[in-house]
Parts: structure tokens; sequence; C-alpha cells
């Protein structure tokens, strides 16, 4: 007779979590097929069903139901001794990164460097997006670990803040208001800043309706790289983050300039699933804080 695996049981969890089988296989990297044999596996050793598989997908057994408490235990105890018996440079598995570009720009190299010298041999995979992306990602378990403009309202999701980015007006270096007043730029040129949907992106178009009125002009893009090179090709002024534009204003490409009024930090989260806990997930979340608060410290 075949033994229950904790693989197994981990398949049959992600695929009641998730709602099937095609969303179980990407949370775990694997293919469909993988997943079904897996769950057949483990009813055959049961020598029940624990799911009723009809053209609408798949729907709980009673066994199936009773065995949930079960599968979440073991999940659990495996999680107990990750985090207390093993040591630290045998874990192994992989950890998928959700990044928002700002954090990308800035202090990703050195989180991932903690990260690596923390836990040699878990794989790191990191995919940069927007936060609204990644915040459903997050809730899909298509990722790990989530640093985005935060924090997600979610029962299931746990946040740490992280310190906040603040945010900086730019124009092209050679770019002059005609009165002379750059006061006014952001009445004269389209603003260049976050995609739609996103929260620097609402408070900036309620701002500007507030102080330059309905008329104001605002371009948008999902990368901060083609903002920036937007501005230094002056096709118009922009709200971006201050870290990302200091190199570019030391070389004389932007400058700065103060409308009378800026954008509020930009506040971001590392937010990950609390249930189930994940010992290399949670430590990887206060490493984020940690450079995070390092970087910001530095600043000053």
């Amino acid at each position: 007779m075949s033994r229950i695996n904790i693989e197994q049981l981990h398949t049959f969890l992600e695929v009641v979590r998730l709602g099937g089988v095609r969303k179980a296989a990407q949370s775990l990297n694997v293919s469909q097929p993988a997943v079904s044999s897996r769950i057949k596996s483990l009813e055959d050793t049961l020598a029940v069903d624990l799911f009723y598989r009809s053209s609408g997908g798949l729907t709980l057994t009673k066994r199936g139901e009773m065995l949930i408490r079960y599968a979440e235990q073991f999940e659990h105890l495996c999680e107990q001794v990750t985090a207390n018996i093993i040591a630290p440079d045998a874990i192994e598995r992989q950890l998928r990164l959700g990044v928002a570009e700002t954090v990308a720009q800035s202090w990703l190299p050195d989180f991932v460097s903690a990260l690596h010298h923390r836990f040699p041999k878990v794989e790191i995979e990191i995919d940069v997006d927007v936060s609204t992306n990644l915040r459903e990602r997050l809730l899909d378990r298509e990722i790990d670990l989530a640093i985005l403009l935060g924090p997600v309202s979610e029962a299931t999701i746990a946040n740490i803040m992280l310190p906040g980015f603040d945010m900086a007006w730019y124009v092209a270096a050679e770019t002059t208001s005609p009165d002379g007043d750059d006061a006014t730029l952001i009445a004269s040129h389209p603003v260049i800043t976050f995609a739609r949907n996103t929260r620097p992106h609402r408070e900036l178009k309620r701002a500007l309706f507030e102080r330059v009125g309905p008329g104001a002009q605002i371009f948008t893009s999902s990368s901060l790289s083609a903002c920036f090179r937007l501005v230094e090709a002056g096709l118009g002024v922009a709200a971006l983050p201050q870290i990302l534009g200091r190199d570019l204003v030391a070389r004389g490409v932007l400058r700065t300039f103060d409308p009378g009024w800026v954008l509020s930090p930009l506040q971001f989260t590392a937010s990950y699933l609390g249930d189930p806990k994940s010992h290399v997930v949670e430590i990887a979340a206060q490493l984020a804080l940690a450079t995070a608060q390092d970087k910001s410290d530095k600043k000053r």
C-alpha cells in the first residue's frame, strides 16, 4: 500500500483553495496533468473519491471536506519543521516575488542579495508589474510575496508597512515657463505619471482638477522609465518618485521644480498570504522591511 505524502496533500489544498486544477498548477508551477495525477494518487491511497467531477469543474465530496482539516494540520506541522528544525541553508523551494517598478529600480538588488544570503538554496523568481496586477496575482496565489502600493485589504493577506518614497516634480532641464513662474508648468504642459487605476494617479487627477481645473492633461504609463524618458524629451512634466530621478537631475538631464504642492509619499507594503503560513515568505517580508529601512536611513 502506498503512503500519503506532503506533496499530495499540499496539491489537494491548492486545488481546494484556488477552485480548480488549472490555477493550482499555476500556483505550484507544475503541469495540470501533474496536479491531476497527484490528486488521483491520493484518492487511490485513501480508497475514496475526494471530488465530484463534472463539466462544471470539481466539487468536494464529504470525504474531501473531512480531509481539509487534516491536510491543513500536516501543512502546519511541515512549516513548523521548516521554521524550527531545518537549517536555513538547507531549505530548498521556489519563492515567487512580485515587485513594483519603483522598488525594482531602487532597493530590490539589496533585498534579493539579503534573501539569497539567508536562504542560499531557495530559487527566486522575480516579476515586475504594476501594483493592481500584483494584488490580483497575490490573491490568485500566483506569487508568494508582493511588494506593492498597499496595503492589500483582504482578510487572508498579511501586510508589513515599508518606508515611503517621497515624490517630486520633474521637467526637462532646458524647459522654462513662458512667464518665468515654474508653478504654471503643470497648467501649460501634460503631466506624466503612473498608470490609471493606481492610487498616485487618482490622487494626482483629483489634485489637478482642484488646482488647475478640468482642462489639465494627464499622460499615463505603467513604466516609470518611460515616464522619465518622456519628460527628458520635453513632452511634459512629471510627478514621480524622488529616488528614481536623482541621477537624472545630477547629470543635468532633468530638473525639479516646485508648483507649491507635491503628491504624498508612495506607501508600499510587503504583502503575503497569512494562511497557509510560510516561514520562508514571512522571513522574506521581514528582510524587505529591513532593506527598505536601511535605504531610507541612508537617504537622511
